[in-house]
């Protein structure tokens, strides 16, 4: 029996239904391939939008390549090697003596030595900060020079609840040392 005796022995009801069930089965595989289609095209649109964002950043790169290569060459002859675990305190001792100068109060000091990555090793302070916000801003100032490779690591800053002229923080520096064997 083939697919025209079959539909030949149909009555109009159930060829209508046929033809229903046929149109709604075209639709929906339509639907699916064309859905298919389109993702696959908004992918490719996003992964082209994602490549130009790229290349406007390497573009940017290679534009100041001299520059980076400058940078480069006076970290290589300017960063300090670590000496030891004692440049910790060294270091700790530095921020006492900056927010000496600027009258902001140091409390609960800790010191330790960061993770070492290929590119930089180095020591941390963590502490917590008291002061009026003019001291404190020329207290991070003086902190972060580029010649002491100092970074804050991470900053959090409120004002103090009991004296709104007050601030209060916890701040976690960092000073970078060259990578081992670097120099």
């Amino acid at each position: 029996m083939t697919i025209a005796g079959w539909y030949q022995r149909l009555n109009p009801r159930e060829r209508r239904l046929s033809a229903i069930v046929a149109g709604i089965i075209f639709v929906l595989l339509n639907w699916y391939a064309w859905g298919k289609l389109f993702g696959a095209l908004d992918h490719a649109r996003a992964d082209l939008v994602q490549r130009q964002n790229t290349r406007k950043v390497q573009e940017v790169f290679i534009r100041e390549r001299d520059l980076w290569e400058k940078r480069a060459k006076w970290l290589k002859e300017h960063q300090p090697p670590l000496k030891g675990p004692g440049d910790a305190s060294t270091l700790l001792d530095q921020i006492k003596q900056i927010a000496g100068k600027h009258n902001v109060l140091i409390e609960s000091p800790a010191i330790g030595t960061s993770d070492a990555t290929p590119e930089r090793q180095g020591v941390f302070a963590s502490f917590d900060v008291k002061s009026p916000w003019p001291p404190l801003v020329r207290f991070l100032y003086d902190v972060q020079q580029p010649e002491s490779f100092v970074v804050f690591e991470s900053i959090t800053l409120n004002i103090d609840a009991a004296d709104p002229t007050m601030m209060r923080g916890k701040m976690k520096l960092a000073r970078w040392f060259a990578p081992a064997g670097g120099k």
